[in-house]
């Protein structure tokens, strides 16, 4: 039975919101968030570049973003099952997890961006005007409490710009978790595309899933700039 390309449009953009958007959501709100913990103090040590431990992070960020995401899910996916310790772990009820897709999939979405928000935060940090610095060393505070007081807060304020580009750009590479058998907004298109055989409007729901929820994501963060950093905005005399 064929369908016009409106009712297979519809059908999937249904399809992609009703089974697809959970898992998207998921995947995206988890790996962005345990990334953001992670950035966090390993952008401190980043930007401590003559220490080992930067050198380490360095090469960290180095390899996740100097490699291709889909190259790193392939890797963690198909290379660390191969591994006669995480064999081991399979077979153990507590780590059932790990026959899953899924934990392979967010394990390297989220050290993908953990690696850019490394970058993002620890630039941040090293531009911190030094009179923020001077001040509170003035105050008496040790160094421990400058990073945490005032260095990390007026870091982050101005990094929001590009941390919400990466936010964006984790929820768009969630699309190739369909290549690991997980059923995303794009999995749930692959699908559809297979029992239609209608690409145009089926891949063109999906764009639209994603466009939607990409355009919701530049809202968020705009009235997020709007408090955070308006006063960075030159004020009118």
């Amino acid at each position: 039975m064929k369908f016009d390309a409106f009712s297979i449009f519809w059908h999937t953009f249904v399809q992609c919101v009703v089974e697809g958007l959970p898992l998207t959501l998921l995947l995206t709100a988890s790996s962005v968030l345990a990334g953001l913990v992670l950035a966090i103090p390993l952008s401190v040590v980043h930007a401590r570049r003559s220490t080992p431990i930067a050198k380490s992070v360095r090469f960290f960020v180095y390899f996740f973003t100097g490699t291709p995401l889909l190259v790193q899910m392939y890797l963690f996916y198909k290379g660390f099952p191969e591994f006669d310790w995480v064999q081991a772990l399979m077979e153990k009820p507590a780590f059932d997890f790990l026959k899953e897709g899924f934990f392979w999939v967010w394990l390297a979405l989220t050290l993908n961006t953990t690696a850019y928000l490394i970058e993002i935060f620890s630039g941040a940090i090293r531009n911190t005007d030094n009179g923020e610095v001077e001040a509170g060393r003035a105050y008496g505070l040790t160094r421990a409490q400058v990073t945490r007081h005032i260095i990390l807060p007026s870091a982050l304020r101005r990094a929001l710009p590009a941390y919400s580009n990466e936010v964006i750009m984790m929820l768009q590479a969630t699309a190739l978790a369909s290549s690991f058998t997980l059923y995303e907004v794009m999995g749930q298109a692959v699908i559809l595309n297979s029992e239609t055989y209608r690409p145009f409007p089926v891949f063109i729901a999906a764009a639209a899933v994603y466009l939607l929820l990409t355009f919701g994501l530049v809202y968020l963060f705009k009235i997020a700039e709007k408090r955070y950093l308006n006063h960075l905005k030159p004020q009118a005399h």
